[in-house]
């Protein structure tokens, strides 16, 4: 399939998440693959990246997806779980196919061979325990109807304790499941910049990601703590405070309370408007009109 592919540098923003910049290094990226597949690959020339360049879909930039042999395989980190894997699966593979066929006459008399896809994800959230569960594209489709397309997704629990076997064979994947639960351990007793930073130090002393974390330690930091400002909007504050803050709009009015949710959200975790408006709920615009409405009662008095 070599002539189907290119390679191309991968995308790198510190809004990335610290999985995908995990992966970006062929080596690990094969040792996960050949834990999944069984399978022992050693040259990691076999194995080609082509994740598509900003290309985001849920709002969230896709991790990593690679050609080794004739598989076309696409790896994603989720750490909330989202029935609409097998739908965004979907869509990228599409985008990737039509890149690896561009070119290629699709009315030709012989048959054309494409790489098999395989979708993976990892997920090492808290709402689900399942050691594994599959999702597919067909629980989508608004009838009881089987359709003409499918697609699986599989999706792997690897929070710390899970999937043992797996991560006995599998050091990237054992690494990034201690890191993470360090993190969320260190969380229940500091701020988040000091939790980030000790787990990485952390980690480093106990020969846990040793090498990736000291090469990558600045980014690892300001990925993770990208990633944590996301997970405490939505969980600390969305989940345990909008129920209080709804409760209070009864009594200040809803367009103030949506205006003292988003700017709180912003001030508490320091993060933009827009991420602040999704944490709570709303969006920029819903946000723009509450004050608007407010702006004739409140004679420009700051809220």
């Amino acid at each position: 399939m070599d002539n189907l592919c290119s390679k191309r540098p991968i995308y790198k923003t510190y809004k990335d998440r610290v999985f995908r910049l995990l992966c970006n290094d062929k080596k690990r990226l094969l040792e996960i693959y050949n834990a999944l597949n069984n399978t022992n690959y050693t040259d990691d020339t076999d194995l080609t990246i082509n994740t598509l360049e900003n290309a985001i879909f849920i709002k969230m930039k896709n991790d990593i997806s690679f050609i080794i042999d004739c598989n076309l395989c696409l790896y994603e980190h989720q750490s909330t779980y989202c029935p609409n894997m097998p739908l965004r699966g979907f869509l990228y593979f599409a985008d990737l196919y039509k890149k690896l066929l561009q070119g290629v006459d699709l009315s030709a008399g012989r048959q054309i061979k494409i790489p098999t896809p395989h979708y993976i994800v990892f997920y090492n959230g808290t709402e689900k325990e399942e050691e594994e569960f599959t999702q597919q594209l067909s629980d989508a489709f608004e009838d009881d109807g089987e359709g003409c397309i499918q697609l699986t997704v599989r999706t792997i629990n690897v929070n710390l304790g899970h999937n043992k076997e797996l991560m006995e064979k599998c050091s990237p994947l054992y690494g990034y499941a201690c890191f993470v639960d360090i993190v969320r351990q260190n969380l229940k007793n500091m701020g988040m910049q000091e939790a980030v930073e000790k787990a990485v130090d952390e980690c480093i002393e106990k020969n846990i990601l040793k090498d990736f974390l000291t090469e990558q330690k600045s980014e690892v930091i300001a990925m993770s703590l990208y990633e944590y400002n996301e997970e405490y909007v939505r969980k600390t504050f969305f989940e345990e405070g909008m129920e209080t803050g709804y409760q209070e709009g009864k009594e200040e009015g809803k367009a103030e309370t949506l205006i003292k949710s988003v700017e709180s959200v912003m001030q508490k975790f320091q993060v933009s408007l827009q991420k602040a408006c999704e944490g709570v709920g709303t969006t920029v615009e819903d946000y723009d009109r509450a004050r608007k409405e407010l702006l004739p009662h409140k004679a420009g008095a700051p809220l």
